[in-house]
């Protein structure tokens, strides 16, 4: 290596403006006095980095394999197990880097009609290019079977971006006509039970009715109704009861978009909801 005046990055470590003797390699130091090394890779004139390594080895591998990735159009996706270095989600930025010649920093692969989005090698979504602004400066997160992304400091389900309520459950609430669950195109979107509380259900003359539940020291069956928007109502005067009675679980409410204000409080004083309701109040 050769010495070059040091920079005090805002992250709170020293840099030196100096390669090592691979390229691509940047040495950096912490406040701590320790040494730490940098990887970046520059194709079609952007400078791309490749994270930060503990070791000058580790980080000349990851520069390596990027640039293998880079140069060589024959490697696929479906390659990333030959690679031991590079982030899967690096891996995927590069190559629709190179197959497309436009960056992402998510892992986002342009296809003709669509975009993918690479969760892992298994978990991949599909989405319009509508939603592609959207994920490009997003990254999507997986908790508790859920996927959703941050934005301005809070979370939200990506259900949510598509009409589907949070933490509704696929095949119950919602289906994708083609049966694949990842493919979150917008025609592919089926929503069984949009409100919460309620569910479509078949009667026992073959008619299809929908049934209104609320959780209250377990499931309790609010009432059964010819369609879905009194059924809905129905859970939010539910709620409003239980409430008044010194309930304080702050249950979600229905807002029925296709009503005016008049409409709806007509039909929520006149739907019924079960009169056992109030006896489950301690």
């Amino acid at each position: 290596m050769f010495s070059n005046p040091l920079l005090y990055s805002q992250k709170g470590c020293f840099l030196t403006q100096i390669m090592s003797d691979l390229p691509g390699i940047y040495s950096a130091m912490k406040k701590d006095g320790s040494t730490y090394f940098r990887a970046s890779v520059t194709y079609r004139t952007k400078h791309i980095s490749l994270g930060s390594f503990a070791t000058e080895d580790a980080a000349s591998r990851t520069y390596k394999e990027a640039r293998m990735i880079l140069d060589h159009p024959e490697i696929t996706l479906a390659q990333y197990h030959l690679f031991s270095c590079i982030s899967h989600d690096k891996f995927v930025c590069l190559l629709n880097f190179r197959d497309s010649g436009i960056y992402f920093k998510t892992p986002i692969y342009l296809c003709r009609k669509y975009f993918e989005y690479h969760m892992s090698t298994t978990e991949i979504l599909k989405f319009d290019r509508d939603d592609l602004f959207f994920y490009a400066s997003r990254k999507i997160q997986k908790k508790g079977g859920y996927l959703f992304v941050s934005d301005y400091g809070s979370q939200y389900s990506i259900l949510s971006r598509y009409g589907i309520r949070p933490f509704s459950v696929y095949g119950r609430d919602y289906r994708m006509a083609n049966g694949d669950p990842l493919d979150f195109r917008y025609s592919n979107i089926e929503i069984i039970n949009q409100y919460a509380g309620v569910r479509k259900k078949e009667s026992a003359s073959g008619q299809t009715v929908y049934q209104t539940k609320i959780h209250v020291n377990g499931d309790f069956i609010v009432g059964t109704y010819p369609d879905e928007i009194t059924a809905a109502i129905a859970y939010n005067k539910a709620a409003d009861t239980l409430a008044s009675h010194g309930i304080s679980k702050a249950y979600a409410r229905n807002y029925i978009i296709t009503m005016t204000s008049e409409q709806y409080h007509t039909a929520y004083a006149s739907v019924s909801i079960s009169k056992k309701l109030t006896t489950l109040v301690p």
